[in-house]
């Protein structure tokens, strides 16, 4: 755990560096740099969005702790409990968020493909098969434009 904090770390300390280089007049004078650091920086953006909102729960749930520790009424007592019951869930939620987002991308990812689908042997029942795929290929599809 502590070497994807160490990773996350590190790519938060590039984010700040490009969006301290995107600001400098001379990068962007130099279109082509200015694109590629872009670029570069809308890639992490979600990465580095996702650590800082870990970094925020962790945060809220360590006060809470804090605050279970310490002489309360119990009706403060059970608005802490309750906090506590929807924030560790979230934690949980990012990060998986966030080994997801750590895994190397594929330098293909961004380009387009062109897929055949075929029946071929096998007669009606695969056409149908066929069928199925291009339907389902179709809708993931349509749901990454939409994104």
């Amino acid at each position: 755990m502590d070497e994807m904090f160490d990773r996350l770390q590190a790519v938060v300390d590039r984010y700040d560096e490009l969006n301290e280089l995107i600001s400098d007049p001379e990068v962007i004078a130099d279109t082509r740099r200015f694109m590629e650091l872009s670029k570069e920086e809308a890639d992490l953006r979600d990465t580095v969005e996702a650590y800082r909102q870990y970094q925020n729960v962790v945060s809220q749930i360590n006060d809470d702790n804090e605050m279970l520790r310490e002489k309360l009424d119990d009706e403060m007592t059970e608005v802490v409990k309750e906090e506590l019951k929807e924030l560790e869930p979230q934690k949980t939620a990012l990060e998986d968020k966030i080994r997801l987002l750590l895994l190397p991308k594929d330098p293909n990812d961004d380009k387009n493909i062109v897929m055949e689908i075929h029946g071929a042997a096998g007669g009606d029942e695969a056409s149908l098969f066929a069928a199925d795929l291009f339907d389902m290929y179709s809708r993931y599809a349509e749901k990454q434009l939409v994104r």
